[in-house]
């Protein structure tokens, strides 16, 4: 009974605080509109990103007074928050957007999230994305792209546009390479080589790293596991039941690995899927390390 009692006051709270935020942060997007100044837009700019810095703020405190959480931390010391990232990350529950905000927010420029474009119509949620610039993707089947061939590459001409916006302030972009939350049922249909993982799609990062490669100042490779709540962390997150979260934070450099023309230059392409895949296999091992020692 506590917990349903937990959750239904958490979730108001959350809803609140992200009306609140979200509000803060369209105004701020519309200042930026109305008035084309660089000066102007930059203050709009960071205006826009210390509300989602609020956000998060609020967030780990309405949650840590419901949960007893054990951190468990590792990594990330030498992190600037005037650098440049690009962040990749196994994806398991909605918990992990809140998890990496609070977790990062002030280590680094806050995550910038490439979404899903059903979630630019989810209230609140949608308007403050939209509103701090982030990019939402629209994902097409193998099917509908063999009937609508016009549709191919759109997702990474929206990279393009929403990375050319990331030059001018230090910025963090978080891609879910997995491109979809992990279950064992998508593990099973994808074929997946991995445990814990679903296969990672390396088109999108490929393309963020070559627009933005020469300013990123790492790439953080970071796992994310909830090995006391596997089944529904984001519930049990609400409820007041989490136990431990897990972060493991890697920064890895920015080198001839993982720069070139991927879609060009064949060898490269196939040299960057297999630094890719070494990634996945080293964070495949962590999490049944995590998992086997809970």
């Amino acid at each position: 009974m506590v917990g349903y009692f937990l959750l239904i006051i958490n979730v108001l709270l959350v809803l609140l605080n992200t009306a609140v935020c979200s509000l803060f942060i369209c105004l701020c997007a519309l200042f930026k509109a109305l008035i084309p100044i660089a000066f102007s837009q930059d203050y709009a700019t960071r205006a826009a990103n210390y509300f989602m810095w609020v956000w998060a703020t609020v967030n780990l405190g309405i949650l840590t007074l419901s949960n007893r959480v054990k951190w468990d931390i590792r990594g990330g010391e030498t992190l600037q928050r005037q650098g440049w990232y690009l962040m990749i990350s196994n994806h398991i529950s909605w918990t992990d957007i809140v998890v990496l905000c609070c977790v990062f927010k002030n280590k680094i420029p806050m995550p910038k999230f490439f979404l899903k474009q059903q979630l630019l119509y989810v209230p609140f949620v949608g308007m403050g994305c939209w509103a701090l610039d982030m990019p939402f993707m629209r994902r097409y089947s193998r099917e509908y792209l063999l009937r609508h061939p016009e549709k191919r590459g759109q997702d990474l001409e929206t990279t393009r546009r929403s990375c050319a916006k990331f030059k001018t302030h230090p910025t963090t972009v978080v891609n879910y390479v997995e491109g979809t939350r992990f279950t064992p049922e998508k593990r099973k249909k994808g074929k997946s080589p991995y445990q814990h993982l679903l296969s990672p799609k390396s088109g999108g990062i490929a393309y963020t790293l070559a627009a933005m490669g020469e300013q990123f100042d790492n790439v953080l490779d970071v796992t994310l596991a909830y090995p006391d709540n596997q089944e529904n962390p984001f519930k049990d997150l609400l409820m007041g039941r989490m136990k431990r979260i897990v972060v493991n934070i890697r920064e890895l450099p920015v080198d001839e690995q993982v720069t070139g023309d991927y879609f060009n230059d064949k060898p490269y392409k196939r040299q960057f899927q297999k630094w890719l895949g070494d990634v996945w296999r080293e964070k495949d091992e962590f999490l049944a390390d995590v998992y086997q020692d809970k």
